[in-house]
């Protein structure tokens, strides 16, 4: 049996090229972006709002959406 996710594949690339089009160093972001979805994990174990969608992807569309904040994204 297939999962059904509640998200659009093509509009998590668009928001990953966006923190990536931003950001100064790639290597950087995606650290960032690692760090996040695995600090998120394990803050909301117990209080999970959408169990399909992973850490991950969480992480990439909340950094997104605070791209507006120069301390998120600068060196």
């Amino acid at each position: 049996m297939q999962k059904r996710h509640n998200f659009d594949s093509s509009h998590i690339m668009y928001r990953a090229e966006e923190l990536m089009r931003h950001a100064s160093n790639r290597y950087r972001i995606t650290v960032q972006v690692a760090n996040r979805a695995k600090r998120r994990r394990y803050e909301e174990f117990d209080n999970i709002d959408d169990p399909m969608m992973k850490p991950s992807i969480r992480a990439i569309i909340e950094m997104s959406d605070e791209i507006s904040q120069d301390d998120i994204i600068s060196d």
